[in-house]
């Protein structure tokens, strides 16, 4: 399988934890909102998944996204593969998640956002996580803009 990209392919990103029920979940949908707002649905392709996933999303955070105008009621956690992750640009590890991407891979720009895990946690606990991860996938977008890694890629 080959890694390289052409310049009219999407940016792949990628969010990953253990069970993709929290954290990552949280991740992609602020990613899909970002990438919505930003009018980049040509260009930028959103994963999620995880190494072991759950059978849902859990409570909490459905009911903190719910308070954003997101209804994750309906998300299913999911296997990433390893071919996925190789296939990205960026993967966003949550703080939990060990990666099979081979180091020789230069094309992958891992990135451990070392985030507490919000499960069990009082709301307010998982607020903040959630605003943390907000902000940065906000700062993942506005560095893929900077870096004119979008405009590359635009159709």
């Amino acid at each position: 399988m080959t890694t390289t990209t052409d310049a009219a392919d999407p940016i792949r990103l990628a969010f990953m934890c253990v069970q993709n029920a929290g954290r990552s979940q949280m991740a992609t949908a602020f990613a899909e909102r970002e990438r919505e707002r930003r009018n980049l649905d040509d260009t930028v392709e959103i994963l999620t998944g995880g190494t072991h996933p759950a059978n849902h999303v859990h409570e909490g955070i459905i009911e903190v996204m719910r308070e954003e105008g997101f209804d994750l009621s309906e998300w299913t956690p999911r296997k990433i593969t390893n071919e996925e992750l190789r296939s990205c640009r960026y993967v966003a590890t949550m703080g939990c998640s060990t990666l099979d991407v081979d180091e020789a891979d230069a094309t992958v720009d891992v990135r451990d956002w070392d985030l507490p895990d919000p499960h069990g946690e009082d709301i307010d606990t998982v607020r903040s996580i959630r605003d943390d991860i907000h902000q940065r996938v906000v700062n993942l977008f506005d560095e893929l803009s900077d870096n004119s890694q979008l405009s590359a890629t635009a159709n």
